[in-house]
């Protein structure tokens, strides 16, 4: 029901109902998270109510992503994710990004790497830039 959704949760049982619900539960908040704790839910709640809070809270980054690009953009999770962090931080380290992604800092994935070529395709060479190691959104 929660598959692919990264959610922070501070309370056990909480954190154990949505691993069921099949969401990756992180153990910090950090901006790639659905902060559960701060979603109003009221109690008790049905399953379906529990994911349309969940829903709502990430279409929150799709009107984010609005406002970064001027119009309506639909990304691909991970780039959406790489874009609304280098927003939100003004920039990342290459192995920040990494694990505030959920990778370890010193993967040898280029699931990074290759999100942000993908982006750079699509939104031209200057719309992510790599300045001393670190990587900024440039032109939109």
């Amino acid at each position: 029901m929660l598959n692919g959704i990264k959610i922070f949760s501070s309370d056990p049982v909480w954190r154990q109902i949505l691993s069921e619900f099949g969401a990756t539960v992180s153990d910090v908040m950090d901006a790639t998270c659905v902060d559960f704790d701060g979603l109003d839910i009221n109690m008790p709640a049905t399953p379906i109510a529990i994911k349309t809070a969940i829903q709502n809270a990430i279409d929150g980054n799709i009107q984010q992503l609005h406002q970064i690009f001027g119009r309506s953009v639909h990304l691909p999770y991970t780039q959406a994710q790489i874009v609304l962090l280098l927003h939100k931080t003004g920039g990342m380290s290459a192995s920040d990004l990494r694990t505030a992604l959920g990778y370890s800092p010193n993967a040898t994935t280029h699931t990074v790497d290759t999100s942000i070529y993908q982006l750079r395709k699509t939104f031209g060479r200057d719309f992510i830039i790599n300045s001393d190691g670190v990587y900024k959104l440039g032109r939109i």
